[in-house]
C-alpha cells in the first residue's frame, strides 16, 4: 500500500546558528533556528485519509496524490548530541507559536530570535528540538504567522457549493471578528461591513439576516435590519433599532470553493512521522534532526493550547495518530485549555476553524458534540459509543495524555464532561490519561479592554504547572514514572456542582454579580443552517470557597494565599449583553486593605488575614512547597515566587 502522505521536499530557507544572541543553556549549548517550508502530498484513496472531507475533490498531480504546501520552522541545539533526544512539536494558534509564552513564560513574539524572547529558557535547558508548522489553510497570514497553501476543492471544475453560517458581533468600536481575520468596520453609526469566511457563490441567491440580543433568544428580522452584498466576500448591515453592541447578528448564505482543510491535519502527522523516523525526504533533502550516528530523535510529544489543543484533540480522535506503516507519531499529548470541545476541521466542509462555541459567542459553532471524554463510554443522549483515544486504542498508538484545564473552560467549555459520563456520574480515567484543573486561573491573562469588562482582568496563569507537567511527561515516558496524580473537580467530593449549587456557594460580593449561567450544551444537529437543538447534556461546575476562589484542582498559590477573587469568568457591562459571560475571559475582585475598608464585602480584608505582608509572604511560600513536593511546581518557580513577593503583592505575573 502507498504511503497516505509523504513530505516530498523539506527545504530550509533561512538558518541562523547561533540564534538568542548566542546564549548558552546549561549543558545543551547553542540553540539554532531553521525556516522553511515543506511540500508534501496525500493519497486520497488511503484508509488513513479517509475522514478529510472534500479530499477526492481536491486537484491531483499526474500520479494521483495531492499536494500542498506548509511553513516550517524548527529550533533545536547546534550540537543536536547535547539536547534531550526529544521533538517537542506545538501546533500553532492561528498560525501564531505561544509554546514559548505559555510553557517558558516569555513575551508574546511570533519571530523570537532575542534573549529576551525566551523567557525563563525552560524548553530549551530541557534540551528539547522544538518545531511547528502551517495548517490552517483559512488563515489570512501576515508577518510572522505561519501559514500553508491548501488546496481549493472543485467536481470536475465545478465550484462545490454548501450552506455557510456567520456570526458578527459589534462590540467595541471598530467590531470583532473572532477568527482573527479581517475585522468588521464600521461604515457609520448605523451600518457596518462585515467579511465572510467563504465567498458568495451567487449574489442574487437567497440568503438570511436575523438579529437577537441573547443567544437563547428568538431569531429576528425588524424593521430596519436590512443588508446587501458589497462583492462576494463583504456584506454591508443596517445596523437593528434597539439592539445594543453585544447583539448577534446571523448570516445565512450559499459559499462556495471550501478549502480542504483536512490537508493540514494530515500534515502534521506527516511531516512529525518524517522528522521522527525518516533520513531524508522524497527529493533526498536530509531529515534536518538527524543525530551525529545519522539516526533521527527517538521521541516526541505535542503541546496544544486553547484552538490548537482543540485540533490535537481531533488529531487524535481521528485516527492521525497513527502513520502509514502503524508507528505512533507523539508519545505524549499536553493539550491545554481546550476544555471538552474537539476540533472539526478535517470533517466540516466549509470549516470556520478559529471559531468555538461558548454561551454567548458562536454558541452553535461544530466542536462541542460526543465523544468528550479520553476513554471509551456510551452516550445515551447520542446513542453513540466512542471515546477520544479509541482509534489509537485500536491501531496501538496511543500516546499518554496530560490534559489541563483552567476555570474559564468550566465555565465556558464544558470541561466536566471530560470528568463525568453522559448521566452526569463521575468517570475513571484510562490510565494513561491524567487531568487537572488550575483553579483559579482564566483561558488566557488578556489585558481586558473596561468597556466591555466588568471586573479587572485575571492576570494569573497555568505556566508553572506547564513547566512542572513537561518534564514529568518526560520521566513517565523515558523512565516510567508515573506523573502527578490527576487532580480535577469530581461529584463524589462535592466540588463539581450545579450552576444552582455553585451560586449559592459564591459569596456576596457588593456589586460583583454573579453569571446568568453557564456554558450549557445539547445535541446539536449541524445538518441544518441554523443547527438544531436537541436533548440536553448534564454540565456542572466547581464549587467555590468563601472567597469565592474554586476547589478542586491544582490550586495556584496566589489562591492558596488569596490577595482577592480570581474568577474563571467575566461579565459583560450594560450595553454589551450585559451580564452575560464575556467570551473566555477571566475577572479579578480584590480585598479590601483593613477591615474599616471593607463595607458590606464579606471576604476578610487583607490586613485581617496576613497581619503584615511577611505573613503572606510566608503563606504564599508555604503554598509553593506544597506544589513543588506534589511535582506540580518546579522548585525553580518556587524560588522566582518569593523573590518576586519580596517586592510587591501584585505578582500575577512571577511564575
Amino acid at each position: 500500500m502507498t504511503q497516505p502522505g509523504r513530505v516530498l521536499d523539506f527545504q530550509i530557507l533561512d538558518r541562523k546558528s547561533p540564534t538568542f544572541e548566542g546564549e548558552t543553556f546549561g549543558t545543551v549549548g547553542a540553540y539554532e533556528c531553521l525556516t522553511g517550508q515543506a511540500f508534501m502530498d496525500l493519497d486520497p484513496a488511503h484508509k488513513l485519509n479517509a475522514d478529510i472531507v472534500n479530499l477526492k475533490y481536491a486537484p491531483r498531480g499526474p500520479d494521483g496524490r495531492v499536494r500542498y504546501r506548509v511553513d516550517t520552522c524548527i529550533m533545536k541545539p547546534v550540537n543536536l548530541d547535547a539536547g534531550n533526544g526529544w521533538l517537542f512539536y506545538e501546533i500553532v494558534n492561528r498560525g501564531t507559536k505561544r509554546a514559548l509564552q505559555r510553557i517558558n513564560g516569555a513575551r508574546a513574539n511570533n519571530l523570537p530570535r532575542a534573549r529576551e524572547d525566551i523567557g525563563t529558557g525552560f524548553l530549551l535547558r530541557q534540551g528539547f528540538a522544538i518545531a511547528w508548522s502551517g495548517w490552517q489553510g483559512d488563515l489570512l497570514v501576515t508577518p510572522g504567522r505561519m501559514g500553508c497553501d491548501l488546496p481549493v476543492a472543485s467536481d470536475n471544475g465545478r465550484p462545490i457549493t454548501g450552506l455557510v453560517r456567520e456570526e458578527f458581533i459589534l462590540e467595541e468600536k471598530g467590531g470583532v471578528r473572532d477568527d482573527m481575520n479581517e475585522p468588521i468596520v464600521e461604515a457609520s453609526d448605523d451600518a457596518f461591513v462585515a467579511p465572510l469566511h467563504y465567498p458568495a457563490a451567487d449574489l442574487a441567491a437567497p440568503a438570511t439576516l436575523t438579529v437577537r440580543a441573547r443567544q437563547r433568544d428568538a431569531r429576528t428580522t425588524p424593521a430596519g435590519l436590512t443588508w446587501r452584498y458589497v462583492d462576494d466576500r463583504h456584506i454591508e448591515v443596517s445596523r437593528a433599532p434597539g439592539y445594543d453592541r453585544g447583539a448577534l447578528y446571523e448570516f445565512i448564505y450559499t459559499a462556495r470553493d471550501p478549502i480542504v482543510l483536512g490537508c493540514g491535519v494530515a500534515g502534521i502527522r506527516d511531516l512529525n512521522s518524517f522528522l521522527r523516523y525518516e533520513t531524508a525526504d522524497a527529493a533526498g533533502r536530509p531529515n534536518p534532526l538527524l543525530r551525529a550516528n545519522g539516526t533521527p530523535l527517538p521521541r516526541a510529544m505535542a503541546f496544544g493550547q486553547s484552538q490548537s489543543a482543540r485540533l490535537l484533540r481531533e488529531f487524535t480522535y481521528r485516527g492521525f495518530n497513527e502513520d502509514g506503516v502503524g508507528r505512533r507519531v507523539f508519545d505524549g499529548i499536553l493539550p491545554f485549555v481546550s476544555g471538552s470541545r474537539v476540533g472539526t476541521i478535517a470533517m466540516t466542509p466549509f470549516a470556520h476553524c478559529t471559531r468555538y462555541p461558548r454561551r454567548h459567542e458562536d454558541h452553535l459553532y461544530p466542536g462541542d458534540q460526543f465523544p468528550f471524554a479520553y476513554g471509551t463510554i456510551h452516550d445515551p443522549v447520542s446513542g453513540r459509543t466512542d471515546g477520544i483515544l479509541a482509534r489509537s486504542l485500536a491501531s496501538g498508538t496511543v500516546p499518554k495524555v496530560l490534559h489541563v484545564d483552567t476555570d474559564s473552560e468550566i465555565w465556558s467549555a464544558r470541561a466536566s464532561l471530560l470528568a463525568t459520563d453522559t448521566n452526569g456520574a463521575d468517570l475513571a480515567q484510562p490510565d494513561n490519561v491524567r487531568l487537572y484543573l488550575a483553579n483559579g486561573v482564566p483561558h488566557g491573562p488578556f489585558p481586558l479592554s473596561p468597556v466591555v469588562a466588568s471586573q479587572k482582568s485575571n492576570r494569573l496563569s497555568y505556566h508553572f504547572l506547564a513547566r512542572a507537567l513537561v518534564a514529568a511527561m518526560r520521566e513517565w515516558i523515558e523512565h516510567g514514572v508515573e506523573p502527578p496524580p490527576g487532580r480535577f473537580p469530581s461529584r463524589a467530593d462535592g466540588t463539581l456542582v450545579s450552576f444552582e449549587a455553585a451560586r449559592a456557594a459564591f459569596p456576596d460580593v457588593p456589586g460583583l454579580g454573579f453569571p446568568e449561567g453557564l456554558n450549557e450544551l445539547c445535541l446539536v444537529d449541524h445538518a441544518t443552517q441554523p443547527p438544531t437543538e436537541g436533548a440536553p447534556y448534564p454540565v456542572f461546575t466547581a464549587i467555590s470557597d468563601a472567597d469565592g476562589n474554586t476547589l478542586g484542582g491544582v490550586r495556584h498559590p496566589l489562591v492558596q494565599a488569596p490577595t482577592g477573587t480570581w474568577l474563571g469568568w467575566q461579565l459583560r457591562r450594560p450595553g454589551f449583553a450585559g451580564g452575560e459571560l464575556y467570551n473566555v475571559f477571566g475577572g479579578f475582585v480584590p480585598f479590601a486593605e483593613t477591615a474599616a475598608l471593607r463595607g458590606g464585602d464579606p471576604r476578610p480584608s487583607l490586613a485581617e488575614r496576613y497581619g503584615d505582608k511577611g505573613n503572606w509572604e510566608k503563606a504564599l511560600a508555604l503554598a509553593a512547597d506544597g506544589l513543588v513536593r506534589q511535582r506540580m511546581m518546579l522548585p525553580e518557580d518556587a524560588e522566582r515566587l518569593r523573590a518576586a513577593a519580596k517586592n510587591a503583592w501584585d505578582i500575577f505575573d512571577a511564575i
